[in-house]
């Protein structure tokens, strides 16, 4: 008999809801078969068979909530199957005389990143299965801090996919956080943390506690910009065409920027900075628990239409929980815009292990003094970076939010 267990499907993934079971007790498995849909801290993703079998037994009903590694299902029957994908395991790894999963995350492997701040140590004591062990050292990822979701804890390829960015650098650890007590009463309402709003204290409490922030603000002339994005959509409407957006700009004028600055497209390593060849914009998207981060990849050679088109379909599908982990993984740089909302100006905290995030305001009517000094009516923007001090220096951050404020004050330089 075989353990199906509940893998981990992204990587910040603790536990697991199973929505809804795709086979029955009886029905033949077959690699590649969806088994059920699985909801996580992000999103409602499909579990596929990596083995044949006959499902046995349902351990974990519709609607249970389980924790990545424990048991859901048992399979009985049929050979593992070797020819699996780049993330699976061969046959020959798995152990004998133990259980073995048979699902895993569908996650594709990442680009190598150029820099690589460390290296495996291949005398680790850590249980890992040879091909775990050779993606380990190429992509210079310590296997001590890995979590093993693999039978006994064995470490497999796709953990070293979903959990090698944290565990690529060292981390200091947090200091024991003593909860305050909060009183309630019988009249208040007292809702659990979901698993996306636990992940949200989580990672902001660490990047607040462990990262040195500094705040830089510019504000922007968006006269211009607002002109020109009513004139395309006016021609938009005209032919029916989606209309664009001033967030489409500011997404394209911040990855070009990005791109000339790149000291700002870099993360922290512990012992090296790793400064990212693309700009894969992480966009900041508020879904009905919490936020997520869509990344649109090398954003820096997108056109104004790719980029509105692309944040518009992300939108949609995080906000149904209909994204993929490969989608929302391996941003470079963050923005977060809440001019929608009526914010004028804002920080955002920033997003590890990325060094910056960009916030957005909205466009406000104010009174400004023109080059002839005299005081007329204007439209003003304030865009403000949140920084790591610790991979960005002040002028290096001025200099990205003056590239940013360049582009937007002329924006017709953004369609070429």
């Amino acid at each position: 008999m075989t353990e199906l267990k509940m893998p981990k499907l992204s990587d910040t993934m603790l536990e697991g809801t199973l929505v809804k079971w795709h086979k029955k007790v009886g029905d033949k498995i077959s690699v590649g078969d969806v088994i059920a849909d699985v909801e996580t801290d992000k999103a409602t993703m499909e579990m596929e068979a990596f083995d044949d079998g006959i499902l046995n037994q349902i351990v974990i009903p519709e609607g249970g909530i389980v924790k990545v590694g424990e048991c859901i299902a048992l399979i009985e029957g049929g050979k593992p199957n070797i020819e699996k994908t780049q993330t699976a395991e061969p046959a020959a790894d798995a152990p004998a005389k133990t259980a073995t999963t048979i699902a895993a995350p569908l996650a594709p492997l990442s680009p190598k990143p150029k820099s690589r701040p460390t290296v495996a140590r291949e005398g680790t004591s850590a249980k890992a299965s040879p091909l775990a062990r050779k993606i380990a050292l190429e992509r210079g990822v310590d296997l001590s801090r890995i979590t093993g979701t693999g039978p006994g804890g064995r470490i497999v390829a796709a953990d070293i996919t979903l959990q090698g960015a944290q565990a690529s650098r060292p981390s200091a650890a947090a200091a024991p956080q003593q909860q305050i007590p909060v009183p309630f009463s019988d009249a208040d309402t007292k809702t659990p943390l979901s698993g996306m709003r636990r992940t949200i204290a989580e990672r902001l409490l660490i990047s607040k506690t462990q990262i040195p922030h500094f705040y830089l603000t510019m504000e922007i002339d968006a006269g211009p910009l607002s002109e020109l994005r009513k004139e395309i959509n006016a021609n938009a409407e005209a032919t029916g065409s989606p209309k664009i957006t001033i967030n489409d700009f500011v997404l394209l004028a911040t990855a070009r920027a990005a791109a000339l600055h790149p000291k700002v497209n870099a993360a922290f390593a512990g012992d090296s900075i790793v400064q990212y060849a693309s700009v894969n914009l992480s966009v900041a998207i508020a879904v009905e628990d919490g936020l997520i981060t869509p990344v649109i990849r090398d954003a820096q050679s997108r056109s104004l239409r790719e980029i509105s088109t692309a944040v518009k379909d992300l939108a949609v599908r995080a906000r149904s929980k209909k994204i993929k982990p490969e989608e929302y993984q391996g941003g470079t740089i963050t923005i977060s815009n809440l001019g929608a909302y009526g914010v004028d100006s804002f920080y955002a905290i920033v997003n590890p292990p990325q060094a910056t995030i960009l916030a957005v305001g909205a466009i406000v009517k104010k009174p400004v003094v023109n080059a002839a000094n005299q005081i007329v009516a204007g439209q003003r923007m304030n865009i403000s970076l949140s920084g790591d001090h610790r991979v960005v220096d002040g002028a290096t951050g001025a200099e990205f939010l003056a590239a940013i404020r360049k582009s937007l004050e002329a924006p017709a330089s953004l369609l070429l």
